[in-house]
């Protein structure tokens, strides 16, 4: 049994013809059904490999989680909390533990808004 499938790739639009050939019985509707079995098994791979690449560009962009790579410093002793994105810092040190981050919000987006 021989099963042709002309394959259009939905992201690139590249076609491609996939040949797949089953003998492994002489039944002929049971290679056709393994035929067909391994070719969802070839597409569902193919689309499985575009996912994993579009994870990797995803991952590639994230910055790592060390010291020196956070964005806000909660500084209790001088009654300071800074935005490193920003440089917008209060004394409110119990306001912002309390969830008051509306300013903080306001400045980074303010910073898009300057563009």
């Amino acid at each position: 049994m021989r099963l042709r499938y002309q394959y259009k790739d939905p992201y690139t639009g590249e076609e491609e013809e996939i040949l797949i050939e089953n003998t492994e019985t002489r039944d002929q509707p049971k290679n056709r059904e393994n035929a067909l079995r391994n070719l969802r098994s070839i597409l569902y791979e193919k689309e499985m490999n575009h996912r994993r690449e579009e994870q990797m560009k995803i991952e590639a962009g994230k910055k790592k989680i060390e010291w020196g790579s956070q964005i806000r410093s909660y500084v209790f002793d001088d009654r300071r909390v800074k935005d490193h994105r920003t440089n917008y810092q209060t004394s409110d040190v119990q306001g912002v533990m309390d969830g008051n981050i509306d300013a903080f919000i306001k400045a980074y987006l303010m910073m898009f808004g300057a563009d």
